[in-house]
């Protein structure tokens, strides 16, 4: 009988480690398999820049997507649009639009971070403007970037 009260909260302690352990084991068993992620990116004017005193103003746009976990940050995807007088950019219903796909991304360890920085030059002075949006869902996700 004290052999029975001493093995059962060993048994119960041991059942309790097995199922804390079960999503560890479960990875080392069947390891999560690495998707792809497609970002569709937008990229229009917002506003009527037509305007006299826009014609001397240029917007550059410079995306980076990121891929992000506990060991670190690494750029997988960049680029810098050309710098366009403000009335040169499209509007929404034609906008600059361009899909990147990110392969190899495990979701449970992994995220991917899109930012972007538009930076604003009229006659020499410089405004610069940052925005970013983590990117967590399945399919295709959108970045809408006004300018």
């Amino acid at each position: 009988m004290k052999k029975i009260k001493v093995l059962i909260p060993i048994i119960i302690a041991a059942a309790v480690a097995v199922y804390a352990m079960s999503g560890s084991i479960k990875e080392i068993i069947t390891p999560a398999k690495p998707v792809e992620k497609n970002i569709s990116f937008a990229l229009y004017k917002s506003s009527d820049y037509s305007s006299d005193v826009y014609n001397n103003t240029l917007a550059t746009v410079h995306i980076t997507i990121e891929k992000v976990s506990s060991n670190g940050r690494s750029t997988v995807w960049e680029k810098t649009f050309d710098a366009q007088t403000l009335k040169q950019y499209p509007s929404l219903q034609e906008a600059i639009a361009q899909t990147v796909k990110v392969p190899n991304v495990f979701d449970s360890k992994e995220h991917l971070e899109v930012s972007y920085t538009l930076t604003y030059n009229s006659k020499g002075s410089e405004l610069q403007m940052q925005n970013g949006i983590m990117v967590n869902g399945n399919g295709t996700d959108k970045v809408y970037i006004s300018i």
